[in-house]
């Protein structure tokens, strides 16, 4: 039996990276495409919707598919440190991958922005975590800034072998699928993503001549750069994933949306935690932003601004509800506490009936 080595080893040959790579791998990539029957049919059905859920990677997100590559080419040049700026999934999976290469990891983070989950994972990798009294954005051009006067690699999604790894999704889900769908769905924060698939879908037709899908890009109301056409200094959003005011990757998830003949579009913190509930009521939970794609596609449906009649779709769900559980917990009512007794616990079944 073959073994499966991971994205990097699996999808060398079509990655654009420098022979001194050196594998490091948590075996990230692979990640389950799954049927959404029930939920296409809530939507409106005559269309079949799957779910790429990338909250199955070995730290729970996406970050998982570019950070092995952008790791391991930074240990494979010898470097011994690496930074980044984060809203929380990019600093638990450098985090991870950097430990597992024996790197100093330096995670910066705006203050009282990123969900609990989150923090942990990237303190229990080992990270050196910063806050700072400003937003993303600030952080962002802080490891920029240093990582041009220091010998530390940043990993960022301004990294390009971080888009290398992440454009893999794209080549894995034309696999299951046999092509690409006819539409992808799909968060936009800093807005790596989105331009790592349309690389990917690009580089699977030039090969195995599939389809290009279009490409419907969601960012949340409170946090739309892309959709206003303008940076937005406090950028707001119960999607902490997506909270970014200034994408790194602006001008090449336009250019995506545009060649696809896509779009990108806002919805609001109401429409992304709705989703967000139907996506975990099909037995898929995934943190706010995660559900920003499903919720997109079901806010174009409503409004008649999308046709999906006999259309497949693929919509990305970044990361896991793990990510960010106080979202659940906040709203949650306390378990109701019984008797240990058979016959309180029949009465109550006979209840819920």
């Amino acid at each position: 039996m073959t073994s499966y080595s991971g994205v990097l080893e699996t999808y060398r040959p079509y990655l654009d990276i420098p022979a001194h790579t050196r594998t490091v791998t948590l075996l990230e990539g692979n990640t389950p495409l799954i049927p959404m029957l029930h939920l296409a049919e809530s939507l409106g059905g005559g269309f079949e919707l799957f779910v790429k859920f990338e909250g199955m990677n070995p730290t729970g997100s996406f970050k998982d598919r570019g950070m092995t590559v952008a790791i391991s080419e930074a240990y494979g040049k010898g470097a011994k440190a690496v930074i980044c700026a984060s809203t929380g999934n990019t600093a638990a999976s450098a985090a991870a991958y950097a430990s597992r290469a024996g790197m100093r990891c330096i995670v910066i983070i705006p203050a009282g922005k990123v969900a609990t989950g989150k923090l942990a994972g990237a303190v229990a990798y080992g990270a050196e975590v910063i806050q700072i009294d400003g937003s993303f954005d600030d952080a962002l051009n802080l490891v920029v800034a240093i990582s041009n006067r220091h010998p530390i690699a940043l990993v960022n999604s301004l990294n390009p072998y971080r888009l290398e790894g992440q454009k893999t999704a794209a080549f894995e889900i034309c696999e299951v699928m046999g092509d690409a769908p006819d539409w992808l769905a799909l968060p936009v924060g800093n807005a790596g993503n989105i331009s790592a698939y349309w690389m990917g879908f690009k580089q699977h037709h030039e090969r195995k001549n599939t389809r290009l899908p279009q490409i419907l890009g969601v960012q949340a109301e409170g946090s739309a750069p892309l959709v206003l056409g303008h940076p937005v200094e406090h950028p707001e959003t119960v999607a902490t994933a997506i909270r970014i005011g200034k994408p790194a990757r602006a001008e090449q998830a336009l250019e995506a949306a545009e060649q696809s003949k896509g779009r990108i579009i806002a919805v609001s913190d109401d429409e992304i935690l709705q989703m967000q509930k139907m996506l975990a009521a099909n037995g898929v939970w995934v943190e706010p932003a995660s559900a920003a794609g499903v919720a997109g596609l079901a806010h174009e449906l409503e409004r008649g601004s999308i046709d999906l009649k006999g259309k497949k779709v693929a919509a990305v769900c970044t990361g896991h509800g793990l990510k960010d559980p106080d979202i659940i917990t906040k709203g949650m009512l306390k378990p109701q506490i019984l008797p240990a007794e058979m016959n309180a616990l029949e009465d109550f079944i006979a209840r819920g009936k």
